[in-house]
C-alpha cells in the first residue's frame, strides 16, 4: 500500500525538511541573541534562517502567523488512502487491525476541534504529520492496542492523592499514544466523560475513546511544544528518548514520517 502514502511522504518533507542524520535534538529554539530561529528549530543567520517562518531573533520576513485559518479539514489531510496505508502495513492477527479505525479518528477529533489547525495550512499538516508519526510508533502501525506485558508493569503513583490508583485496576500503556499512570487516565476520563481510574480497560475497549485519550494527551502535552520541532514532540511524549536514552527509538519515529 506504499503508493496510498504519497500524501504521507508530502507531509513528511514538510515536518523533517532538510533534519540531518541524529540532529533531531537540534531542532530546538533558544539560539544566541544575534542568530534566527528557522521554521525547522535550527539556529543561523542566512535568508534560510531568518527569512520565511522565522520565528525567533534578527528576523527579515515576518514570524509564521498562528492564528488559524480556513486551511482544509483534519479529514481531507487524513483520508482512507492515509489510513488505511498505515493500518495495513501491520500484521493480519493484530488485535488493534481490527479496533483502530478512520472513523473512530475523525469522530474523536470532533471534540478536539483545534487539532490539526495549528495556523497556516503547511504547519497544520506538519501537526498532523507529526501525529501520525508518534502513534504509528507506539502501536506498530495500528497493531497494539495494549503496551506488550503491560499489566505485569507499576504504573500506579501512590503519592497522586487527586488521582488515586484503583485497587486491582492497571495503568499501563493502552490506546494510539500509550496512556499510562493514574494520573493520566484521571484526568483524561474527565475531559471525556469516562472513568479512567475505575475502568481503564475502556481505552483498549472503545476506538473513539481511545483515540479521544491521544488526543487529550496530544493537546496537553505536545500541542504546546510542537512548534520547537519534532525532537520536542519526541521529549514531551517519552523523554528518556532524548539525550541519548535511546537513540534508535528516535530514529524509529523520525522514519515513521518518511518511510510509510
Amino acid at each position: 500500500m506504499r503508493s496510498n502514502f504519497l500524501l504521507t511522504i508530502t507531509l513528511a518533507i514538510v515536518l523533517a525538511g532538510a533534519l540531518p542524520k541524529n540532529a533531531v535534538e537540534a531542532q530546538n529554539c533558544g539560539c544566541a541573541a544575534n542568530l534566527c530561529c528557522s521554521q525547522f528549530g535550527y539556529c543561523g543567520t542566512s535568508t534560510a534562517y531568518c527569512g520565511k517562518g522565522c520565528r525567533q531573533g534578527p528576523c527579515i520576513a515576518s514570524p509564521t502567523p498562528t492564528t488559524p485559518s480556513g486551511s482544509g479539514s483534519v479529514a481531507d489531510i487524513v483520508t482512507p488512502g492515509f489510513f488505511n496505508g498505515i493500518i495495513n502495513q501491520a500484521s493480519a492477527g493484530c488485535a488493534g487491525k481490527s479496533f483502530y479505525t478512520r472513523n473512530a479518528f475523525l469522530s474523536a477529533v470532533n471534540s478536539y476541534p483545534q487539532f490539526g489547525k495549528l495556523g497556516s495550512a503547511e504547519a497544520s499538516k506538519r501537526e498532523i504529520a507529526a501525529f501520525f508519526a508518534h502513534v504509528t510508533h507506539e502501536t506498530g502501525h495500528f497493531c497494539y492496542k495494549e503496551e506488550i506485558n503491560g499489566a505485569s508493569h507499576n504504573y500506579c503513583d501512590a503519592n497522586n492523592r487527586q488521582y488515586p490508583c484503583v485497587p486491582g485496576k492497571k495503568y499501563h500503556g493502552r490506546g494510539p499514544i500509550q496512556l499510562s499512570w493514574n494520573y493520566n487516565y484521571g484526568p483524561a476520563g474527565k475531559s471525556n466523560n469516562f472513568d479512567g481510574l475505575n475502568d481503564p480497560d475502556i481505552v483498549s475497549r472503545d476506538a473513539v475513546v481511545s483515540f479521544k485519550t491521544a488526543l487529550w494527551f496530544w493537546m496537553k502535552s505536545v500541542r504546546p511544544v510542537v512548534s520547537q520541532g519534532f525532537g520536542a514532540t519526541i521529549r514531551a511524549i517519552n523523554g528518556n528518548e532524548c539525550n541519548g536514552g535511546n537513540a534508535g527509538a528516535v530514529q524509529a519515529r523520525v522514519k515513521c514520517t518518511a518511510m510509510k
